[in-house]
C-alpha cells in the first residue's frame, strides 16, 4: 500500500490543502492520504492556533472522501515532531510505504523542522507546486542539501517505492487558497459583524 502523509496545523483546512493531496494521489499513485492534524505547530504561535477539534473538523470538510483519512493520531501517540511521527508510523506499519507530502511554501522552511535532514533520510518526500513559492522553494536548503536526491516529476509512481532521500517537485494549476489569508479574512468579518 501507497500511503501519503499530509500533515499540518489545518488552522483552518483550506482547498489548497486539498490541492497538495489530490495532486500527489494522483501524480503517485497513492492508495490513501492522510491528513495528520497536529496537537501544536511547534514553529508557530498557540494563541492564534484553533482548538484541535475545530481544525479536525475543518481538515474533514475538505478532506473528505474514500482515500482521504483526517486523523489526529499525533496527538494519539504523543508525537510533537514530524520526525517521532515518521518512525513511529513506520514501526507500526512496516509493509507500507509512507510519502511525506507537502507544499512548495512548506519546502521554502523545512529547513527550520526539528530533524529535517533525518526526515529527508526517513521517507520519499513530495512536493507540490504553490503560488508565489516555486523559484524560493527551488533554492531553499532542504533543495540544496538534497539536490542530488531529486527524482523527475515524471517518475512520480516511483516515488514511493524509492530508498530515501528521495524527493520529487511536482508543478501542476495552482491553488491560492492559504490559511493565513483565511484567518485574516474571518478576523476582518469578526470586526464587521461586532460594529
Amino acid at each position: 500500500m501507497k500511503v501519503g502523509l499530509l500533515g499540518g496545523s489545518f488552522n483552518p483546512a483550506h482547498e489548497g490543502h486539498a490541492h497538495v493531496a489530490e495532486t500527489a494521489m494522483a501524480r503517485l499513485g497513492l492508495d490513501r492520504v492522510i491528513w495528520l492534524v497536529s496537537p501544536q505547530n511547534p514553529l508557530k504561535s498557540s494563541r492564534e492556533t484553533a482548538p484541535l477539534k475545530t481544525r479536525m473538523a475543518s481538515a474533514r470538510r475538505m478532506g473528505g472522501g474514500r482515500r482521504m483519512i483526517v486523523s489526529d493520531a499525533e496527538t494519539r501517540i504523543g508525537a510533537r515532531y514530524t520526525l517521532d511521527t515518521l518512525r513511529v508510523l513506520k514501526a507500526r506499519f512496516p509493509g507500507v510505504h509512507f510519502v511525506w507530502l507537502m507544499g512548495a511554501d512548506n519546502l521554502s522552511s523545512f529547513h527550520r523542522w526539528k530533524g529535517w535532514v533525518e526526515i529527508m533520510n526517513e521517507v520519499p518526500v513530495a512536493v507540490v507546486s504553490r503560488p508565489w513559492a516555486g523559484l524560493k522553494s527551488r533554492f531553499a536548503p532542504a533543495a540544496r542539501r538534497f539536490a542530488a536526491s531529486r527524482w523527475p516529476s515524471a517518475r512520480g509512481l516511483l516515488l514511493p517505492y524509492a530508498k530515501p532521500p528521495a524527493w520529487a517537485y511536482f508543478r501542476g494549476p495552482l491553488n491560492f487558497n492559504s490559511s493565513t489569508a483565511l484567518r485574516a479574512r474571518l478576523k476582518k468579518a469578526d470586526v464587521i459583524d461586532e460594529s
